[in-house]
């Protein structure tokens, strides 16, 4: 394994707020700024795009963890929701990002360890550690019997 990658991606304005946004391999996205900020609806935001990073990165590092330990579960699902707000002298400003992740495991007896395999997950997210908001885990940890 290397020690260092690279990503890349291209933004083209398209008129008004919004451009297409590519990067290589990959459908292309329509990108807008949100409507309170004079964008369209329908259209992704960076805002969402900020969430949906440290989300779907929560995801993938939840799921190689769990892979190692052995964790044996039959679902699951997180829901992100970023706080954006206004701070004097520093403008706007994604101060938080509370993930809402639903696991259900295969066993009652692992509940616990679930639950600390999340936490891991959360603290080890690449995406989590390379911004300057807070992220918070809100756990729903349920079984579907032996």
């Amino acid at each position: 394994m290397e020690n260092q990658y690279s990503y890349s991606t291209e933004v083209e304005w398209t008129g008004e707020r919004g451009g297409d946004l590519s990067a290589p391999d990959l459908p292309n996205l329509e990108v807008d700024a949100p409507p309170e900020f004079k964008g369209h609806e329908g259209v992704w935001t960076p805002e969402q795009l900020f969430v949906a990073a440290v989300n779907s990165c929560f995801m993938t590092t939840f799921l190689a963890i769990a892979e190692n330990s052995k964790l044996e579960f039959v679902s699951f699902s997180a829901d992100a929701k970023g706080k954006l707000e206004k701070l004097e002298g520093r403008g706007f400003i994604m101060t938080e990002v509370v993930l809402r992740p639903k696991l259900l495991i295969s066993h009652a007896r692992d509940a616990e360890r679930a639950g600390r395999i999340l936490e891991k997950a959360e603290k080890s997210c690449l995406i989590s550690n390379s911004i300057k908001s807070l992220t918070k885990l809100e756990p729903e940890v349920s079984f579907a019997g032996e």
